[in-house]
């Protein structure tokens, strides 16, 4: 990598497309330091004082509907978006990354994990959210996240115009259902 494309000379967005580890993102915010990190969470802008409640490492054993087993490792950032508390404003980079440094003493964090956020507001159903891009303005930077969606994963490795696998066009073998 040539040291124009360094984290630490980026002062325009970079995407991640919904697909963040956690030694990515925390690269991408690392030259920002100084700076407040306002969310925004499918459209709405998390308000001053938000919190992060929970971080989560988590590893993930699975088996999709096509009958195909994988696996992934996971960083889950719980986040209240509370609004003004006792004067709070955004959460600095720093103090951001700093939660995170101090529960990575704690539990063990791989930087190589998926990144996901739990969003939402207090007394309201936490929303998933996947890191899409960052956005580094002169006094802040906006860590904008997307929702995730639900696939059918054979479907989604296929393409889209492949009919579903569990469809009433599958075939035996095709689905785990079946």
């Amino acid at each position: 990598m040539n040291d124009s494309a360094s984290p630490r000379k980026m002062n325009f967005e970079m995407n991640f497309h919904g697909d963040a580890s956690l030694g990515a993102l925390l690269a991408a915010l690392e030259p920002h330091t100084g700076k407040a990190l306002v969310i925004d969470y499918g459209g709405p802008r998390i308000r001053p004082g938000y919190h992060v409640t929970e971080v989560k490492a988590g590893s993930f054993v699975t088996l999709d509907c096509g009958a195909n087993p994988e696996s992934w490792r996971e960083t889950i950032l719980q986040v209240e978006d509370c609004g003004p508390i006792e004067d709070r404003d955004y959460l600095s980079v720093d103090k951001f990354r700093g939660i995170l440094d101090r529960v990575g003493r704690q539990i063990a964090l791989d930087p190589d994990a998926r990144v996901t956020f739990e969003v939402g507001p207090p007394g309201t159903a936490m929303q998933v959210f996947d890191v899409d891009a960052l956005h580094p303005e002169s006094s802040f930077v906006v860590l904008r996240l997307a929702a995730r969606p639900a696939i059918c994963k054979p479907r989604h490795r296929a393409g889209q115009a492949a009919p579903a696998c569990c469809g009433p066009q599958a075939t035996a073998g095709t689905c785990c259902a079946r």
